[in-house]
Order: structure tokens, then sequence, then C-alpha cells
């Protein structure tokens, strides 16, 4: 039996055609549901969330494809994805698509989360591991398992970003029963997904994340970089609870594993 597969010309306008679906669905279904309440009187976001897509591989859409390493075979291959970009496509100014085409030739030396490097945001939402939110008046906690990344999204004492980092500096307030989580002050070393996708330091990010049920989210973050983009641009997703008994962040502090990669260069070489 022959299998029909679309050509990747038309990826995007499925993968748009999919968003739009998803967002008049998700708006019909959060405009009826309210989410409970903390002892504050805002949406109570607690729990373990994750996001179950590709987007770790790819933010646009994309057809299946072999993975770098081609010893591994199918255990790294790429897998199909319609993507999560509203519209489709990035926004790339010409010169910043060459270098994401030279980023994706060049991806086993390049992509940051070779070496268990901090993943940033918003790639830290959709990588394939859990993360917690920690809600109180103050502070909104972000606890990724990926590399023990936390983020702390403060609430109250909003101020500019005193440094540049790998998670940046977050700002909250909520609209209704949305949390919107303003973002800035991010170096230049993250990515936004394994295809090479990427950003410059001058990276905001707008994050919105709306109740849509007991157990679902719909997480949007508005993307903007004049340096490397025509025009801001947004991915949206459902994020969902992890609804086992016994679910928790775990410990995956992966530098361990690549403590060759990081530090080989610094090893005592044998006389």
């Amino acid at each position: 039996m022959r299998h029909w597969l679309p050509s990747p010309a038309i990826l995007p306008a499925i993968s748009a055609c999919c968003l739009a679906l998803t967002a008049l669905g998700a708006q019909a279904q959060t405009a009826a549901y309210r989410a409970p309440r903390t002892a504050d009187g805002n949406p109570d976001l607690n729990g373990i969330w994750q996001a179950i897509n590709s987007a770790h591989w790819n933010v646009e859409p994309h057809a299946a494809a072999p993975g770098a390493v081609t010893a591994l075979g199918a255990s790294v291959a790429i897998p199909p994805g319609a993507g999560v970009v509203v519209g489709g496509q990035i926004p790339y100014r010409p010169e910043a698509l060459r270098t994401r085409q030279a980023n994706f030739a060049n991806r086993l030396t390049l992509d940051p989360e070779i070496k268990c490097y901090l993943p940033g945001v918003p790639r830290s939402t959709y990588m394939p591991f859990p993360f917690q939110i920690v809600q109180s008046p103050a502070h909104i906690m972000l606890v990724h398992e990926y590399a023990g990344a936390v983020r702390t999204v403060y609430m109250d004492n909003h101020i500019e970003a005193p440094a540049d980092s790998w998670m940046g500096w977050s700002n909250g307030h909520f609209e209704g029963d949305t949390l919107v989580v303003d973002s800035t002050g991010f170096n230049d070393k993250t990515w936004f997904d394994r295809a090479g996708n990427f950003h410059s330091g001058a990276l905001h990010v707008v994050e919105r994340f709306t109740p849509r049920s007991a157990d679902t989210l719909i997480y949007e973050a508005t993307i903007e970089d004049p340096n490397v983009f025509t025009r801001p641009w947004t991915m949206r997703m459902p994020l969902y609870r992890r609804v086992e008994p016994d679910a928790e962040i775990l410990e995956f502090r992966c530098v361990e594993f690549v403590e060759d990669l990081i530090y080989g260069e610094f090893a005592k070489q044998p006389e």
C-alpha cells in the first residue's frame, strides 16, 4: 500500500490551517473555561506541564528526515511536524536565513543543546522534558527538568534585565486568566530548535499561558528581534498537564554526559 506524503512545498500551508483550527478550537473552549483560583484570586497554573509536538526538532513545518549521525539510524531520525509558527515560516532577514542554514549544516558542533547549555526561551518550554510551574503572588517559578534550568518570573518588582543571560529576565502579570511573561536580557548563544533557528542578543519574547481546560494550557510566544527577523512572529501550541499520581521533575543534569565535549581540550593528554 502506498502512503501519501505531503510535498515540503505545501507544508507551510498545512501548518497554517492546522494552527488556525487549533486556535479556533482553543478560543471556543477557553472562552467557556474559568481556571480555579489561588488564595490571591489569580488563575492557578501550578502543576507539571509538557509539550507534545515536534517543535524541539524544528519549529517550522518539516518532513521526516534522517538524523545527523547516520550510524545511529532511526533512533535519531527527525519526526515530521506541521510546525508551531503562526503562518508557517519564520520571517528571516536574507543574511540571517543564510546563518540559519549554516547552523543546521554544522549542528553537531554548534547546537548549544549538544553541550547541555541552558536552552533559553522559548525553547525550554517545548523540549521533550516536563517543567513545573510553582506560583506565588510575588514570583512564578518555571522549573525545567532539562539541565536543571530555572526561570523566575517577577510579578511585582518589574525592572529591566541587570545583565544578559541564557534564560533572560522575566517580568509577568495577569490579563484575565492569561499569564503574560515579558522577557529580555538574553545572550545570543541559544537556539529555538535543533534546525538552527536562532536569534541575536536583541531578542524580546512575550509569552502567554492561557488555561484551556483543567489539564491543558494554550502557550503562545511572540518573538521580536530586528537584527534577525523582518517583523515579530508567534509560536502557538498546547501544553499538557502530567497527571500521573507520582509525576515529578526528576534530575537530568546532562553536563556530566558531555564533559569531554566541554572540557576535553583541557584534559591532560597521555605522553
